[in-house]
């Protein structure tokens, strides 16, 4: 049952260490579309809208779902711990064990939502910002 052990390690916290990798590689492309971008390069206020929220979503999708993977490493892990005691009988080294790998993919999971849910919230408001810009921007030319 060691290899259940691995996949919960390797397996769970793999992914989300992917999927941390992947959101910031998504915010720090968006920060660097952001600083470059051009209002009066767009002439509608929804097509300006499109380029601004493109793949923001992922990031949203990670920092929701992030907990939800760390917790199923807990669960995985609480039940590995349930499976030793059952085999192998009380044996304290094995439960602490389990028990801090359960803990170590609740504690990653909350390490990777965090900070996208933050990345999310500064690039929405820098999405809304832009946006308003461009409105005072194409309110002054229809006066």
């Amino acid at each position: 049952m060691h290899w259940l052990h691995d996949l919960v390690d390797y397996g769970v916290l793999g992914l989300l260490l992917l999927m941390s990798l992947i959101a910031l590689a998504v915010a720090a492309e968006r920060f660097l579309v952001y600083r470059a971008l051009r209002l009066e390069a767009f002439n509608t206020r929804k097509e300006l809208e499109l380029h601004l929220s493109n793949k923001l979503h992922l990031i949203a999708t990670i920092g929701a779902n992030a907990p939800y993977i760390g917790l199923l490493g807990t669960v995985l892990g609480i039940m590995l711990t349930f499976y030793d005691i059952g085999t192998v009988g009380f044996d304290t080294a094995k439960i602490m064990q389990g028990l801090a790998l359960a803990l170590k993919a609740t504690a990653v999971g909350l390490l990777v939502a965090i900070p996208s849910v933050a990345l999310y919230n500064l690039l929405l408001r820098q999405s809304r910002v832009l946006l308003l810009q461009w409105d005072i921007a194409h309110e002054r030319t229809r006066v």
